[in-house]
């Protein structure tokens, strides 16, 4: 190594090495464009998990309103207060026992005249003949749940059990 200084003076070894001390403009685009990759590689796997995050949202939004629906069914059906009808795709702000339903779901505002969470409408069928729920219907966030009680859905974008839910088309 001394003998090589000697030929080359021994400052330009000086010199190349202060050279290399700081960080290059290439070296840094070159990190910067590595990053820029992977974050690219990520956004479309933190997408899917915003979308399964909102399905499952509204799905628990559903099972609340399925089981209040329930509820409520079974109380009026053993009082023998079911309506004669039962509820046929009723919205829960159009009568009284989808209102309770509504409100023991939480999904009515205090005044019951409209919905609080992004929910934008919730349907509920009942049968008469026996107090049974057989259909649910919500709106939240622009996905839309369906609860059918004796049959599981084929259909749909998220599907777990008798829940299915569709992302609405805008």
């Amino acid at each position: 190594m001394s003998a090589q200084r000697q030929t080359t003076g021994g400052k330009q070894d000086v010199q190349k090495t202060e050279r290399q001390k700081g960080l290059h403009l290439v070296e840094l685009i070159v990190v910067l464009v590595i990053l820029a990759i992977l974050a690219a590689l990520l956004i479309p796997a933190l997408t899917g998990y915003i979308d399964k995050a909102n399905y499952e949202k509204v799905i628990a939004t559903t099972r609340t309103v399925v089981m209040a629906a329930q509820t409520e069914t079974s109380e009026a059906y053993g009082k023998g207060n079911l309506p004669a009808a039962g509820l046929s795709a009723s919205e829960l702000t159009e009568t009284d026992m989808g209102k309770n339903i509504g409100k023991l779901a939480e999904i009515l505002n205090t005044k019951g005249d409209g919905y609080v969470n992004g929910i934008t409408s919730a349907k509920v069928t009942v049968t008469v003949a026996n107090g049974h729920v057989t259909t649910v219907e919500v709106k939240q966030g622009g996905y839309t749940c369906t609860y059918t009680k004796d049959s599981v859905p084929t259909t749909g974008d998220y599907i777990v059990g008798n829940y299915t839910v569709s992302k609405d088309k805008k």
